[in-house]
C-alpha cells in the first residue's frame, strides 16, 4: 500500500508498514479502530494521524480533555496524549479500505495484549461495528466478559462489562458517514462527553 500514492503524498515517503497503538500507558479510555488509513497512519505511521478521520477525532479528545492539541499531521507534531490510548484492530491498512477475516485474525494478538497491558483502562470507545465486535471477543476471549447474548451495534450504544469496565460504541468518523451525516459533530462528542461522565 505504500507505493499507492495520492498526488498530494507523491514526493513524500510512506511509512508503509504495521502502525502500532500508542498514547498513555496509564489509560484509562482505549480508542479502538478499524485499521490505519491509507494516506493518513500508513503515510504517517501513527494512527489516525494526517487524514480527515483524525481530524475529527483529535478535535474531540483536545475538546474533552485527552489530547493536548486538537490536530495531528506528523509523528513530530507535539501532540499528547493524556489518559487515552489508540490503537485499531487492524494494523496495516487493508487493500481497497476492506479488511478480511484472515488480517483481523492475523492482528487479533497485539489487540490482546494491549487489552492485557493498560491495566488502568475503564472506558472502551470502538469506532464502528467491526472494532466493536472484535473489542467484545477480545474482552470475551481474555476472560474479562461473559454475555448470555452478543449486544448490538449502534451509535452511542453502552455496554457495562463489568463494574470498572464499561465499552462504548460510536459511528466511525470516515468520510462515508461525516460528508453524508450519518456522524455529526455533536453525534460524536457525545461519546467523549459520556466517557468523561463515567470516569466521574
Amino acid at each position: 500500500m505504500a507505493r499507492e500514492k495520492v498526488a498530494r503524498f507523491s514526493s513524500r515517503d510512506y511509512w508503509g508498514k504495521p502502525v502500532p497503538g500508542f498514547g498513555d500507558p496509564d489509560a484509562r479510555v482505549l480508542i479502538v479502530g478499524l485499521a490505519p488509513a491509507a494516506h493518513g497512519a500508513n503515510r504517517t505511521g501513527r494512527m489516525f494521524t494526517g487524514d480527515r478521520s483524525g481530524e475529527w477525532l483529535y478535535r474531540s479528545l483536545y475538546k474533552f480533555g485527552f489530547s493536548n492539541q486538537e490536530s495531528s499531521d506528523s509523528t513530530d507534531d507535539g501532540l499528547k496524549l493524556t489518559d487515552c490510548y489508540i490503537t485499531a484492530v487492524i494494523r496495516c491498512a487493508p487493500p481497497a479500505n476492506k479488511p478480511l477475516p484472515g488480517e483481523i485474525e492475523n492482528c487479533k494478538p497485539y489487540l490482546l495484549d494491549e487489552i492485557t497491558l493498560l491495566r488502568n483502562v475503564r472506558v472502551i470507545i470502538s469506532l464502528g461495528k467491526i472494532p466493536f465486535d472484535n473489542t467484545l471477543a477480545s474482552l470475551t476471549g481474555l476472560g474479562i466478559a461473559n454475555f448470555d447474548r452478543r449486544p448490538k451495534f449502534g451509535h452511542g450504544a453502552k455496554v457495562r462489562v463489568n463494574e470498572g469496565l464499561t465499552v462504548i460504541a460510536s459511528y466511525h468518523p470516515s468520510q462515508q458517514n461525516t460528508f453524508t451525516g450519518k456522524l455529526t459533530r455533536p453525534m460524536f462528542e457525545s461519546v467523549f462527553r459520556n466517557a468523561r461522565r463515567l470516569l466521574g
